[in-house]
């Protein structure tokens, strides 16, 4: 089979699933509202689903699964998983966003999360390097913007269409890694959340 049929077969199967889980949630959130780990499974859903959209689905996505995510650390605050998805959807935000602040914002905002996470799961190599990879994503999202401002107000010589070509290109860069990011913790997420239905453990 050609690979890129088999990736996007494999694509299609996970997006169904991911949809799939989304719906659960929602219904169940109309009989349970106060359930900590259904928000959190909702909010996952949103998040891996936003790498899929348009730049203005994505935006829409990955700001409703913080709204989700931050419902489940209100009723349990001490409920790690939630924090960490909390942080890498912070992350997805400051990706999607035009201003240098308001990214800036999100990054320390995902800075918190994750260390919140590593605070009630002090052994969870993940979280580690969620705070490692957050540092890292924070200095490119600069690096990207300092080259867009160099090449939109540098020399002369460059052309409109050149600027905008650049411009046009960082931003497809950022969109990239951001997608990749998502897919990262997508997969571990839904590993997890395997894990945890073949082996259930009792409600915290």
């Amino acid at each position: 089979m050609d690979m890129s049929v088999e990736n996007s077969e494999i694509n299609m199967e996970l997006i169904f699933q991911t949809e799939q889980t989304r719906l659960n949630a929602e219904t169940n959130y109309s009989t349970n509202p106060n359930d900590a780990q259904n928000l959190t499974q909702w909010g996952m859903a949103l998040l891996q689903l936003s790498q899929y959209g348009t730049l203005q689905d994505s935006k829409k996505m990955v700001k409703e699964a913080i709204s989700k995510l931050e419902e489940a650390v209100k009723i349990d605050s001490q409920k790690h998983e939630a924090l960490w998805h909390l942080g890498k959807a912070h992350s997805a935000e400051a990706f999607l966003a035009s201003d240098p602040i308001e990214a800036q914002s999100n990054f320390e905002k995902a800075d918190l999360y994750f260390q919140k996470a590593l605070d009630e799961d002090p052994e969870n190599e993940m979280y580690h390097k969620s705070l490692e990879a957050n540092t890292q994503a924070t200095l490119l999202h600069m690096q990207l913007q300092q080259g867009k401002v160099q090449q939109a107000f540098g020399g002369s010589s460059t052309s409109l269409n050149a600027k905008s070509s650049v411009i046009k290109a960082n931003h497809d860069l950022m969109y990239d890694v951001f997608g990749w990011v998502l897919l990262g913790a997508g997969i571990v997420a839904w590993l997890g959340m395997a894990k945890s239905q073949a082996h259930p453990s009792p409600p915290r």
